[in-house]
């Protein structure tokens, strides 16, 4: 059951009048109801920031998260949500570097130990002793959320808060995905799953970057949405009878490189297809279960390289945000209280949202 402090860790003081109730979406079992509800204002530890978050994301790892249907078991009971765009209204003593009123973002990656080799050479979010937000640590489908004050995302002051959250786990995840296929102006690059959330600040990042950018999805409104987004060219699924011959066709020779964040194995296993020798898969989304088809004799003439990409770090987060800061990337978003997050599962879990949910946490 919820683990209720007698009393807060010594905090430096803060001007926001802090409930010690607020509103939350939990659910207690996975796949058990979601449910909005009265819950306490947690309390931040001597290294946490405590934030009140403003909007959040809605990620299709929150779906998972809720079904528990990955080999990480979540904790229970839980309140999800890993993209919080918010104010800081507390901290503990140890925290320094931050202020009262500054935004903040609660990011996938809630805090590593940081003292083990991954941690020291810029893999926390492989850590083993990673805290995930919304998944090991309460997150972002509340009004008040803790996070480690050195994960924790700045952003900068005047902000639109409603428009970064989605920056704060998609926007960063295909950003470090683009740096991962080690691509170069004028390269293509196949955006697999392109209409969704993740796949259209994917596009917008490899314009942003140089990139040549062939987008996959299917139906005329996410045609109409990737091509607005700056896609070169577009593949229906639902329609081409040879998807890895037209990719190939399109880009004289195949892609130099594709980001999978569909979650369809047969897609992925096709990004290695149509990708032209030397060039580079990179597995970002995480179905359920799912194998990769990869035939040897393929892999080595070709030369081809399969890379798998998490998160990102500190750097990728800042990076990240600077792109969204100048106005080179935007995420297309539909506004809803937070009480509406079961209807938003059902969507997610029926393919049909385009664009990415962000949640306002005081309805």
């Amino acid at each position: 059951m919820w683990n209720i402090p007698r009393f807060y860790i010594p905090r430096r003081f803060s001007s926001f009048a802090i409930p010690k109730i607020q509103k939350a979406v939990v659910f207690e079992t996975n796949g058990g109801p979601l449910l909005y509800k009265d819950i306490p204002v947690p309390t931040p530890r001597a290294n946490e920031l405590l934030i009140n978050v403003k909007y959040s994301g809605v990620c299709h790892t929150d779906l998972h998260a809720w079904k528990g249907d990955w080999p990480l078991p979540t904790k229970l009971p839980l309140v999800g949500g890993h993209e919080g765009a918010g104010v800081v209204v507390g901290m503990g003593l140890g925290v320094q570097g931050w202020k009262i009123g500054d935004y903040a973002g609660i990011k996938w990656l809630n805090g590593s130990c940081q003292t083990c080799s991954l941690c020291e050479s810029g893999h926390e979010a492989n850590c083993g002793h990673a805290d995930l937000s919304g998944y090991t640590h309460d997150g972002s489908f509340q009004q008040y959320a803790t996070a480690d004050a050195i994960q924790a995302a700045r952003i900068p002051e005047g902000t639109d808060l409603a428009l970064v959250a989605p920056i704060l786990c998609a926007g960063i995840t295909v950003y470090k995905a683009l740096k991962s296929a080690e691509l170069k102006p004028g390269d293509w690059v196949v955006i697999s799953g392109a209409g969704g959330g993740l796949g259209t600040l994917a596009i917008q990042y490899a314009k942003a970057m140089g990139y040549l950018v062939a987008a996959i999805d299917g139906g005329a409104d996410k045609e109409k949405l990737c091509e607005s987004l700056g896609a070169d060219v577009f593949f229906d699924f639902t329609k081409s009878t040879d998807i890895v011959k037209d990719i190939i066709d399109a880009t004289n020779g195949g892609a130099h490189g594709a980001i999978n964040v569909s979650v369809s194995p047969a897609a992925i296993t096709q990004s290695t297809q149509y990708v032209r020798p030397t060039g580079t898969s990179v597995l970002v989304g995480l179905p359920s279960g799912a194998e990769m088809q990869l035939p040897v004799f393929d892999a080595v003439v070709k030369s081809i390289k399969v890379v798998g990409s998490y998160v990102g770090n500190r750097a990728d987060t800042r990076e990240a945000l600077d792109f969204f800061s100048r106005g080179l990337v935007h995420s297309p978003i539909k506004m809803a209280g937070l009480s509406e997050l079961p209807r938003i599962y059902k969507e997610m879990e029926a393919g049909t949202i385009l664009g990415r949910y962000v949640v306002d946490t005081s309805y």
